[in-house]
């Protein structure tokens, strides 16, 4: 990357630290190693998750004499000081390294010699941030959610809302009109969704995905397909798209919508894509974009989908959300356009029966570890369609209380990957009063680190989350679940995450939980604040 483009990336991101430590460096960089031994550790993430579903890897090494030198490529590493646990972490911000110019050069090393010990930042073109911390992996965790927090601080009333789109169940483009959205309007306030967002089809031009493209639709260029491409369609919405936004705002629900930004030409239309969502947003309402089919195909196109960020954010005020798509192309990734809303994690639908909720809970608990969770817009589906196909696993989305589903994703910012009116109302019943909970919790849960704890999920164990509050004073939170685990209660010290706790109170429909202790029954949760 040149030199033009780094300043790009700095001037969307630099200036909103909180501390020195925070501020975004360039160049080579190198970190004497003082301690006698220290842990290494680069964790490698995984996007273009339509085709992965393990989304963190780590590497591990004890440098001592024998394990002298390396070079590694990866997103995320530190190195920590064994005997104290105090450490520094550094965040590469950039496109994860597949996606970058030069796939293959190296962001880190270290080298131990018998006078010389050092970690080695190499010089990328592309910027990075150094996070020292204390309390070993628990601190690192901290640091780095912390650091992505001061980046994109949390705004009550716009970051975390409750957001369902209507892709998920298939219908594609089939039912997408002003009567089927009036409806969806309805169902969505009744279940407390917040957030009303429409995939691909409202539009008047044809993408490769719609039912009624024939083979014919695009997945890129689409200025050059038509110019009328991103009109809302006049067939499917007579009396136009404010009509449709403006009765939803009325039941309290908010708009978004799917967009494509041009790639084509190293996406030399980033301003007329700019523009135009400006123009939904300020004529339409419509706050919140899910950005598709976008490709970074070099260092010009990242420059230039900065610039669109940068602009969709001073021209909103920060009002508009951008949920950026991780599923599939060359993107820049989780580190590499940070300043514009959460990341859409996935695509699962249990027609292919690739949704699991186990699986779900484990992408959210490992990438917690190093990216905020209020990043990660994480998906529900509706539990009862397809069950058949499941037949009787016990693992499949209907084997498990319906509570349960919603429950995974609130730590995140959680996308109902569904058509509301098609929840069943047993379903509806269950999900509402949980809903209206967690909204009353939502933003105390908002001030707190996110620390995955209990084993991996893997559908068998007890894993959950410790939210620890960044101010003293507040309020903690600890959210586990009990998979196919022959152990109904899971032995658990909330005092060395929550040292001032003294009591716990049950907010989950079932289970118990104390100061040394959770308990719920097989397949469920229990959720508890710690005062």
């Amino acid at each position: 990357m040149k030199a033009s483009a780094i300043s790009l990336v700095l001037a969307v991101v630099a200036g909103t630290a909180s501390a020195d430590a925070y501020r975004l460096r360039t160049g080579e960089y190198v970190e004497p190693l003082a301690a006698a031994h220290v842990r290494v550790v680069a964790y490698d993430l995984v996007d273009q998750t339509d085709e992965h579903a393990e989304l963190v890897h780590s590497r591990e090494w004890l440098v001592g004499r024998s394990e002298r030198q390396a070079k590694v490529a990866a997103s995320v590493w530190a190195a920590e000081d064994q005997a104290t646990g105090r450490g520094v972490a550094f965040v590469r911000c950039a496109p994860l390294p597949h996606a970058r110019v030069d796939p293959s050069a190296a962001d880190f090393g270290f080298e131990a010699r018998v006078k010389d010990r050092w970690l080695k930042v190499f010089d990328t073109g592309y910027p990075f941030v150094r996070l020292p911390y204390e309390g070993g992996a628990v601190g690192r965790t901290k640091a780095l959610q912390d650091w992505q927090r001061s980046v994109r601080p949390y705004v009550p009333g716009r970051d975390g809302l409750f957001l369902s789109n209507t892709w998920g169940d298939r219908n594609r483009d089939t039912r997408i009109n002003e009567s089927f959205l009036l409806d969806e309007a309805r169902a969505a306030a009744e279940l407390g969704v917040e957030v009303l967002q429409v995939d691909d089809g409202w539009q008047s031009g044809k993408s490769m995905n719609s039912a009624f493209a024939h083979g014919k639709g695009v997945w890129n260029g689409y200025w050059a397909a038509s110019p009328d491409f991103w009109v809302p369609d006049p067939k499917r919405f007579p009396r136009g798209l404010a009509f449709v936004t403006k009765a939803a705002a009325e039941k309290g629900v908010r708009f978004g919508l799917w967009f494509g930004p041009d790639s084509s030409n190293d996406a030399a239309n980033w301003e007329r894509d700019a523009d135009w969502l400006l123009k939904l947003h300020r004529e339409c309402g419509v706050d919140y974009f899910k950005l598709d089919s976008m490709k970074t195909t070099g260092e010009l196109s990242l420059s230039r989908q900065t610039k669109l960020f940068d602009k969709l954010m001073k021209g909103s005020d920060g009002r508009i959300v951008v949920d950026m798509d991780v599923t599939a192309e060359r993107r820049p990734g989780y580190f590499g356009m940070m300043t514009a809303g959460p990341l859409f994690v996935e695509n699962r639908y249990s027609d292919y029966i690739s949704y699991w909720p186990h699986l779900t809970l484990r992408a959210l608990w490992s990438l917690s570890e190093v990216v905020d969770p209020m990043r990660l817009r994480m998906e529900v589906l509706n539990p009862l369609r397809n069950r058949e196909k499941y037949g009787d696993d016990p693992l499949s989305p209907a084997a498990y209380p319906a509570e349960t589903l919603f429950a995974i994703v609130m730590p995140a910012s959680p996308l109902g990957w569904f058509e509301v009116q098609n929840l069943d109302p047993a379903t509806v019943a269950a999900w509402k009063p949980l809903v209206a909970a967690w909204k009353r919790e939502r933003d105390a849960m908002a001030g707190c680190n996110v620390l995955p704890v209990g084993a991996r999920p893997d559908g068998f164990s007890w894993t959950g989350f410790v939210f620890a509050p960044r101010t003293d004073g507040r309020p903690g939170y600890g959210l586990f679940f009990r998979e196919l685990s022959a152990d109904g209660r899971l032995a658990f010290d909330f005092r060395r995450y929550l040292p001032k706790a003294s009591k716990a109170t049950v907010l989950s429909p079932r289970g118990k939980a104390d100061l040394n202790g959770v308990e719920a029954p097989l397949r469920d949760f229990v959720w508890a604040r710690f005062e």
